[in-house]
């Protein structure tokens, strides 16, 4: 066999071996991402002894009348507590409520979590009943200046769509009603219905550190 036949075939085998190693090396990432653990999004004092989460959906209407609220109170004690967003896509009833999510997972890969959440229940209105919302929230990610390739492909992963799972899953395990805003406070339900309310409950858990 000539030399420059054995050369041949060894680029050959070359070739199809880097081809099945990067093959295995997909399939292995894929697999850790649709294993999922719930996202964090935490704002305020990161290392704060009084949490504030949130389980949310953003195309709930009374999750959009609260988002105000919310704000104001994480203004109020962004130096003392800490506030976390967590998913429960209400989608029986929300038909974009899950696509907003992975909307906002999207942006969080390139540092823009809490810019979209904003952008998502401010606009609520303009996409909740839209046949083509992500094309929506592409204009979302163009307003934010996030690289518009990269947030249609975390959009579509699996990762993104197992981290939202994830979420939802951990909700199911608390045993609570499934509705949405459901808000803890240092693991214990709370049903505030003002920023006085939201202060109040928080100034007690304050009180007793």
């Amino acid at each position: 066999m000539g030399k420059r036949l054995w050369i041949l075939l060894l680029l050959i085998i070359a070739v199809f071996a880097g081809v099945v190693w990067a093959d295995r090396g997909s399939k292995a990432v894929e697999a850790g991402a649709e294993d999922g653990t719930p996202p964090v999004h935490i704002i305020g004092k990161q290392d704060a002894t009084v949490k504030l989460v949130e389980y949310s959906d953003f195309q709930c209407a009374a999750c959009a009348a609260y988002y105000p609220i919310v704000e104001q109170v994480i203004e109020k004690y962004k130096d003392k507590i800490s506030f976390e967003y967590r998913h429960y896509p209400l989608t029986t009833i929300h038909r974009n409520a899950f696509a907003a999510a992975r909307a906002s997972e999207a942006a969080d890969k390139q540092g823009k979590f809490w810019e979209m959440y904003r952008l998502l229940f401010s606009n609520q209105s303009a996409w909740e009943n839209s046949s083509n919302a992500q094309s929506v929230f592409e204009s979302y990610a163009g307003q934010l200046g996030l690289d518009p390739a990269k947030f249609k492909a975390d959009f579509t992963s699996k990762g993104t769509n197992s981290a939202i799972n994830a979420s939802i899953a951990e909700f199911n395990t608390r045993g609570l009603p499934k509705a949405t805003p459901t808000f803890l406070l240092n693991d214990k339900k709370i049903e505030p219905r003002s920023v006085e309310d939201f202060s109040k409950l928080i100034d007690e858990q304050l009180g007793t550190l």
